[in-house]
């Protein structure tokens, strides 16, 4: 065990691997050569060992340069002697260091990485390949001409434009495009025998998906039909096989496990085949008819041809790269990391049915509010990973936008699978920053079947079940529910969002107006606001009927300005006939809850041209006063600016004495439900009685609500409430009625 740790250590060192494996590699590297003679002189028609002396700096680096020099002297000196095996030295070490030199410059990071690569691709060809077969040959041709080499028995020619140059210079080139990502492999393999796995397994991820057996069969036993055809020709004469233009037909095969096959399989497999096509060359190529000018174009067909092979891997590998990442980002949100709901959709179309269960956690919106985002995907990546151990392996935690999940499940005992998973959710604890958070979570499911076409409008009813479970704290079935309420119920809804878009474009809203009369003889003017119904003639909407959907999809806070504007406009159309005129606006939260309100209703005023004082705006204190500090800065600044701030149904709100505290107003509205019944119940008389203590300690004018009769009316003024409102004062009407009623008065 110490060994292999101390091997592991320093078998990058340059006195261990490095030093050793050049040695056994360059003797089978050289056993790849195959060469021919022509005109006197030796030509190669592949050239393997510069190849594997570039694969090992690529690999090692600087540190190979030893094993290089102890390599090329084992070969050389036994063969042709010392000074031979110097010129061999000085003839590798050259080429490799200036082309390995030159390409760590422009690939400075990961550049020893796996071929295939296609960002390294150009440069590994332009230096690693071009330049380093090139100074090679130029050496060669350099000592040719100073008399260091026997021309006869060596690649160089006395003429550099000679056709042997041209078809050693391929030679070479071939080597070193094919035979360097070849050796490389081997040697990453001695370096780690467990690459051999990582290998196989990297050539299997990048063939194509659909390849099936068969086609790579098929596509094999044409390559050894092709191959045998070339190298077994049917006799000594001249046949169909027996002609370098039947080399050719190995290029579409080629072609086709580059496409089909992926870049590892398709080079490993061409290096073998090229070393075994040049070798028997002379099995394919006839000796007659200009033996030289048939082995120069067979020379060009090889270069071609790895050159092709070569590029057409590495793009078509690199496209389906991207294509198989593209689609794995199509089904994963790239934020959460987890399967989006396309992937649901995907997951569900592969099985005949399955049972979906909808997991809804709205308290994650107001912690994301509070804490960040990051809680939110925190949150769910955290379930996620604990929910998957009781998941099946083909069942899934899928993200939904905002704080809602969905789970596929096997539709096999899905109704045993639903308790399971329920009572695993109300287990989850959810550590942020050290704190456990329990969330509630509301869950509904159903079972589906193939094919869901309906998907958005299942998830959107499984989201209203799941708003159930939150109140009934168990999950809730959609079959068993039914479908019908919830259908009628969001179809209403949209119904209405609709009438609401086009009343507040086209102006479909009735004001009306509801008197509030003091007992000191002053009065004001409640606005009530009432939408048209669809049709001439028909019943109007109450605000009950439309605000909370109004404030559901967001346009309360538009409606709220349609009534504003609209009132002043009223004001000022009018201004001769109601002098001094007030009126009370009611709010909605989100208007209370937007900073920018202030600013809005002061322009307004000035375009207007009303005085702030005659405008008091209302607002509930049980909905509007959420956020204490952001209803306080609204009401503050329509305060300074001379606006008066009255607190609707007051009574009624969780808390309302202890926010009452907090919170500047300057008249208190005692919700109707305690006047209407201040006469028979003692317990509502001394609650009224006890705000309107509070209120004089506050310094706040008071409103009583659902004032119908005389005795209520003298009961509350002997509370000292200041203001009174009800069908004793007076009952809604039309806004412009109030104007016919002025003139009555005056008349």
């Amino acid at each position: 065990m110490h060994l292999v740790s101390w091997y592991n250590k320093y078998k990058n060192q340059w006195w261990a691997l490095p030093l050793v494996l050049p040695s056994l590699l360059l003797p089978i590297a050289a056993w790849c050569n195959a060469n021919t003679i022509m005109d006197g002189g030796r030509v190669f028609l592949v050239y393997m060992p510069l190849g594997l002396m570039t694969a090992f700096m690529l690999i090692f680096g600087w540190a190979a340069l030893p094993g290089i020099i102890v390599a090329l002297l084992l070969r050389y000196v036994p063969l042709k002697g010392e000074v031979a095996a110097l010129l061999a030295i000085v003839h590798f070490i050259v080429p490799i260091t200036i082309s390995w030199g030159g390409y760590r410059i422009f690939v400075p990071r990961r550049s020893s990485v796996m071929f295939g690569a296609i960002k390294f691709t150009a440069q590994r060809m332009l230096w690693l390949v071009l330049v380093n077969a090139a100074t090679f040959l130029v050496i060669y041709q350099i000592g040719v001409f100073f008399g260091w080499y026997d021309v006869s028995n060596n690649i160089g020619a006395e003429n550099p434009l000679h056709t042997r140059t041209l078809i050693n210079f391929q030679a070479v080139l071939i080597g070193c495009l094919t035979g360097m990502p070849f050796f490389y492999f081997v040697i990453r393999m001695f370096r780690n025998p467990r690459f051999i796995f990582s290998f196989f397994s990297r050539m299997k991820a990048q063939i194509q998906s659909g390849v099936t057996k068969v086609e790579i069969t098929l596509w094999a036993v044409l390559v050894v039909v092709l191959v045998s055809l070339l190298l077994v020709p049917f006799n000594d004469f001249s046949t169909i096989f027996t002609t370098d233009y039947t080399l050719t037909l190995i290029l579409p095969l080629m072609l086709w496990g580059a496409m089909r096959f992926g870049f590892l399989f398709i080079t490993t497999c061409w290096t073998v085949i090229l070393t075994i096509l040049c070798s028997g060359f002379h099995n394919y190529l006839p000796p007659y008819m200009g033996f030289q000018l048939h082995l120069a174009i067979a020379s060009s067909c090889y270069a071609v041809f790895s050159i092709t092979i070569y590029l057409m891997a590495v793009v078509t590998t690199r496209q389906r790269f991207l294509h198989s990442k593209a689609r794995r980002v199509a089904f994963i949100d790239p934020i959460v990391q987890m399967p989006n709901l396309r992937a649901l959709n995907r997951d569900l179309s592969r099985y005949p049915c399955s049972a979906l269960a909808f997991l809804r956690v709205p308290e994650l919106e107001l912690l994301g509010r509070n804490y960040g985002v990051q809680l939110r995907i925190q949150y769910k990546q955290q379930l996620n990973e604990y929910l998957h151990l009781i998941l099946a392996p083909n069942e899934r935690v899928y993200h939904l936008s905002g704080h809602e999940l969905a789970v596929r499940l096997n539709y096999d005992s899905y109704h045993e699978r639903i308790d399971a998973l329920d009572h695993r959710v109300k287990q989850f604890r959810f550590m942020w920053d050290g704190m456990p958070m329990q969330p509630q979570v509301g869950i509904s499911f159903c079972y589906v079947r193939q094919p869901v076409t309906h998907i958005y409008f299942l998830l959107g009813e499984l989201s209203t079940m799941a708003d159930l479970s939150l109140s009934t704290s168990k999950p809730e079935s959609l079959q068993q529910q039914g479908t019908n309420h919830v259908q009628n119920a969001v179809r209403k809804k949209v119904a209405m969002m609709n009438r609401l878009q086009v009343a507040i474009d086209s102006g479909n809203f009735i004001l009306m107006a509801q008197r509030i009369e003091g007992i000191r003889g002053d009065s004001y003017h409640e606005i009530l606001l009432r939408m048209k119904g669809d049709n001439e003639g028909d019943a109007m909407f109450m605000p009950d009927a439309f605000l909370p959907v109004a404030h559901e999809f967001g346009l309360s806070s538009k409606i709220d300005k349609w009534v504003l504007e609209a009132t002043l406009e009223f004001m000022n159309k009018y201004r001769s006939q109601l002098p001094g005129s007030r009126f009370s606006i009611n709010l909605t939260p989100a208007s209370v809850g937007r900073l920018q309100f202030a600013n809005e209703v002061k322009r307004l005023l000035e375009r207007y041209k009303i005085e702030p004082w005659q405008l008091i705006f209302e607002v509930t204190e049980s909905n509007s006063l959420t956020n204490l500090e952001q209803a306080n800065a609204t009401l503050t600044m329509l305060q300074n600016m001379g606006c008066r701030i009255a607190i609707d149904d007051f009574g009624t709100g969780y808390a309302s004495y202890a926010r009452l505290k907090d919170i500047s107003a300057d008249i208190l509205k005692i919700d109707g439900s305690f006047i209407r019944n201040v006469l028979t119940s003692s317990l509502d008389y001394q609650i009224v009685h006890s705000i309107c203590q509070l209120a004089r300690m506050k310094k706040m004018q008071l409103v009583a609500e659902y004032v119908e009769s005389e005795e209520v009316k003298a009961a509350v003024q002997s509370l000292g409430i200041d203001y009174i409102q009800g069908y004793l004062v007076g009952r809604p009407l039309l806004l412009e009625k109030l104007v016919i009623q002025e003139n009555r008065d005056t008349q």
